[in-house]
């Protein structure tokens, strides 16, 4: 038996069948960074043989953050039959930006090789993220070089969900930001998305969903969520719109005004939460 297969066969005979259950701090890289972690959600026993798999990236500025950060996501995927996971991964300064995506991408390996056995689909997949989880969530489904690094089929990503990024076009992002405080005063960033995306003009652009978007890729369909109350959030979830429409990849965009950053991103899973009125829309369509 597959060492894998094995650990995840474990740890499945202790789920409770009643109500969402929870694997927490799956390796996905042997004898890695103890941030190489996941957690799967599920749901209770008797739903389809083969749940489809909403995969999320936490946000944190890729400074910070965790996978514990999903608030109720999980209970509503799992409510309508799907698995969830959350991954870590290692965070800037101590690795580069390369290698924080490369983390990202081994965890959905490890996915797409493993969550048949837990019950998931491999072959249907969701990615989703929020804030710089969503510039990391944007950049592998559009971006192929990331997955075929790996080995996992861009066939295999039916929907993607990024929720307020500010970097999909990530040299707009610096040229507005340093511009503002130009104009305005105040000290430029000494680790800001200039440095923090490599201090390279040329990784900017590569490190740019936007630069990536072209037709028959096999690009899946976007759902872009966003607060309207913030102008950077805003153009930059339009321009991954414009540019997703102009290669017909199918997109549907929602600006929400009475809340915030986080706000937007923790009541994703409410009833009467306009966002989530749009994500249920969304995964009815897939």
């Amino acid at each position: 038996m597959h060492y894998w297969t094995f650990i995840i066969v474990f740890v499945l005979s202790s789920w409770i069948v009643h109500g969402q259950e929870s694997m927490k701090n799956i390796a996905y890289v042997s004898d890695g960074h103890p941030r190489h972690v996941l957690d799967i959600y599920r749901g209770a026993a008797g739903g389809p043989a083969k749940r489809p798999v909403v995969f999320w990236i936490h946000g944190g500025g890729w400074q910070a953050g965790d996978k514990a950060d999903v608030a109720i996501k999980p209970k509503y995927f799992t409510d309508k039959g799907y698995m969830f996971v959350a991954c870590n991964y290692r965070l800037l300064p101590d690795v580069t930006m390369d290698d924080l995506i490369s983390d990202v991408a081994q965890a959905l390996l490890w996915v797409h090789k493993n969550i048949g056995t837990a019950g998931g689909d491999p072959d249907r997949i969701i990615i989703g993220g929020h804030s710089a989880g969503a510039q990391i969530a944007a950049l592998l489904c559009i971006d192929d070089k990331y997955l075929k690094d790996v080995g996992v089929p861009m066939s295999a990503l039916k929907g993607c969900i990024p929720v307020d990024g500010d970097t999909y076009d990530i040299p707009k992002i610096i040229m507005t930001a340093e511009h503002r405080q130009a104009l305005y005063g105040g000290q430029m960033p000494t680790f800001g998305h200039r440095q923090k995306f490599g201090n390279d003009p040329r990784k900017h652009i590569d490190f740019s969903a936007v630069t990536h978007v072209a037709k028959n890729k096999g690009i899946p369909p976007f759902l872009i969520l966003y607060f309207s109350g913030n102008p950077d959030t805003t153009v930059q979830a339009r321009r991954l719109e414009g540019v997703l429409k102009e290669s017909e990849v199918p997109v549907k965009v929602l600006g929400k005004s009475d809340t915030n950053h986080s706000k937007l991103n923790d009541d994703l899973g409410l009833a009467d939460d306009p966002a989530t009125q749009s994500l249920t829309e969304f995964l009815s369509g897939l």
